[in-house]
């Protein structure tokens, strides 16, 4: 892959801030949309309740999907990310370096200081999580319809 297209790619996931993430449990599918921070390559970190629904499909079973993208009402300007890839909950110093990137994504999560009370106390209740894709494409309609570049 170019070097300016991986640039590219993680510039985009940087720039947005909500993933659709795609689960499988014993009921079926499930996708939820949640915020998410990310670094120097394509892993992404978000947050959770222990108790939703996909959190316990992960549990079970860490095979994923997301897509990240803008919303658009005109399909030539539609751009955005599709991945597959492996997801589970994270602790100790990976959870803490997770904790970092979004807390510097979302200055709101920052300190505890500067936290809102009740942030702080959901907080207190989430675990951390990370996606890593083992297959993502980019998706750019601007350059032809349907046209995806595949990063990973």
């Amino acid at each position: 892959m170019p070097p300016a297209l991986r640039e590219r790619v993680l510039d985009y996931l940087r720039g947005h801030s909500v993933m659709t993430l795609a689960t499988q449990g014993e009921d079926g599918p499930w996708a939820a949309a949640v915020f998410y921070a990310s670094g120097d390559d394509f892993t992404l970190y978000f947050l959770s309740a222990p108790g939703s629904l996909h959190a316990t499909q992960l549990a079970r079973s860490p095979r994923v999907a997301a897509t990240i993208q803008e919303d658009q009402s005109d399909w030539a300007r539609i751009k955005g990310v599709q991945l597959a890839g492996l997801a589970g909950e994270i602790t100790g110093e990976e959870a803490r370096h997770a904790q970092r990137l979004y807390g510097a994504k979302y200055p709101f999560i920052g300190g505890a200081t500067r936290v809102p009370q009740a942030i702080a106390a959901a907080l207190a209740r989430i675990r951390w999580y990370r996606v890593v894709p083992d297959s993502l494409y980019f998706v750019d309609n601007s350059v032809a319809f349907g046209h995806r570049d595949r990063i990973l």
